[in-house]
C-alpha cells in the first residue's frame, strides 16, 4: 500500500504532539530526607505508596526523585536548591532540617513535610489549622506525658530520665522542653545529654551512666541514626532505653509509643496528590496522626534490667521476641 507523504508527515507530527502532551502530564515529586534510617525511610515509602494508589506510577505518569542529605543541613540546602532549579511540581521534606531547607529555597513550589514534631517552632507554618504560603504536612508529635507513663509502667523506680538530643535541631529542642515540663509535672527529673554529631551519641549515652535510671531517645534524626550505640550502653549497664520512634524498638530499645511512620508518609502522600490535582497547600491543614502504636522488645528487656508487664504485652501492636 502506498502512503501519501503528507499523510506520513501528519502522522509523525501527531505522534510527536502526543509524546509532548504525555511529558507535560508527567509530574515530578522530589523527596528530600535529612538522613536515612528506618523511620524516615518508612515515611518516604508511604509517600510513594499514596502516589501509586492515586495512579501516579514512577517512570510513567510520575518522576519520583529521592535524595538524602546524610545528616548535613548544608547538603539539605543544596538538594532543595537543585529541586527548585529542576522545577519540581511538589517537594516533600522528610524531617525538620530538610523541610526547612526546602522552604528556604522556594516560596512558590508547594512543599509537604512529614516526620516534623513541631512545625510552628520550626517556622514552617504559623497556624497548623490554617497554614499560609506554600507549606503543609504531617507531624509526628507524641505527647511526652504518654512517653513518661510508659516508662513508669515498665521501670517504676526510674525517676531520672536521660535525654539524648542534638541541640542544633529545633525539633529536638522542642521535645526537650516538653520532656522537662512533663517530668516536672509527674515528679521525674530530666538529665540532658547533648550530641552534635552522630559520633558523639555513644559518649552522650555513657555520660548518663550512674546519673540516669532510664534513657529516652526522642525523634532526633542524628541520635536515631546512631541508636545502636545507645542500646549498647543500656544493655551493658542495665539502663532501659526508650524510644520516641517505634522503629527504634526493632533496633533494640525496650519500648516506644508513637506514630507509624509509614502511615504518616501515606498521609503526606495523599496531600501531595491533592496538590497535584490543583489544591493549594494553604487549603490543607497540617495533619496529626490519630493513632499511636505501642512497640515492646522482650529480647532486650532483661539485659536492660526490666520486666515487661503482661497487660502491656497483651495490647502492644508489636512485640520483638
Amino acid at each position: 500500500m502506498r502512503i501519501n507523504r503528507l499523510t506520513l508527515v501528519a502522522g509523525v507530527a501527531l505522534a510527536l504532539l502526543g509524546s509532548v502532551a504525555f511529558a507535560a502530564d508527567k509530574k515530578t515529586v522530589a523527596v528530600t530526607s535529612i538522613v536515612e534510617h528506618p523511620a524516615l525511610n518508612a515515611a518516604r515509602d508511604g509517600v510513594k505508596k499514596a502516589l501509586e494508589d492515586a495512579g501516579y506510577k514512577d517512570g510513567d505518569t510520575l518522576n519520583f526523585q529521592f535524595e538524602t542529605a546524610q545528616g548535613s543541613p548544608a547538603t539539605a540546602a543544596q538538594i532543595a536548591q537543585k529541586y527548585v532549579g529542576e522545577k519540581a511540581d511538589v517537594i516533600v521534606g522528610i524531617a525538620t532540617p530538610s523541610a526547612q531547607a526546602a522552604l528556604a529555597a522556594t516560596k512558590d513550589i508547594p512543599i509537604v513535610f512529614t516526620a516534623v514534631t513541631d512545625p510552628v517552632a520550626a517556622q514552617l507554618v504559623k497556624d497548623p489549622a490554617k497554614p499560609e504560603g506554600n507549606v503543609t504536612g504531617v507531624t509526628d508529635a507524641t505527647p511526652m506525658p504518654d512517653q513518661l507513663k510508659l516508662i513508669q509502667a515498665i521501670a517504676p523506680n526510674a525517676k531520672k530520665i536521660g535525654f539524648i538530643y542534638n541541640p542544633g535541631e529545633a525539633n529536638s529542642v522542642v521535645q526537650l522542653e516538653n520532656m522537662k515540663k512533663a517530668t516536672a509535672a509527674l515528679g521525674f527529673e530530666t538529665i540532658e545529654a547533648p550530641a552534635t554529631k552522630s559520633a558523639d551519641v555513644g559518649a552522650a549515652a555513657q555520660s548518663l551512666i550512674g546519673k540516669a535510671d532510664a534513657i529516652f531517645v526522642p525523634t532526633d534524626n542524628l541520635v536515631v541514626s546512631a541508636l545502636e550505640a545507645v542500646i549498647t550502653v543500656g544493655t551493658e549497664n542495665k539502663i532501659p532505653v526508650f524510644s520516641g520512634d517505634t522503629n527504634g524498638v526493632e533496633r533494640g530499645a525496650v519500648a516506644s509509643i508513637g506514630v507509624d511512620y509509614f502511615k504518616s508518609g501515606v498521609l503526606a502522600g495523599e496531600m501531595v496528590v491533592r496538590i497535584l490535582k490543583g489544591e493549594k497547600p494553604s487549603a490543607i491543614p497540617v495533619a496529626v496522626p490519630s493513632a499511636t502504636d505501642l512497640f515492646l522488645n522482650q529480647k532486650t528487656a532483661g539485659p536492660m534490667g526490666v520486666t515487661l508487664p503482661a497487660d502491656l504485652v497483651a495490647k502492644a501492636k508489636t512485640v520483638v521476641k
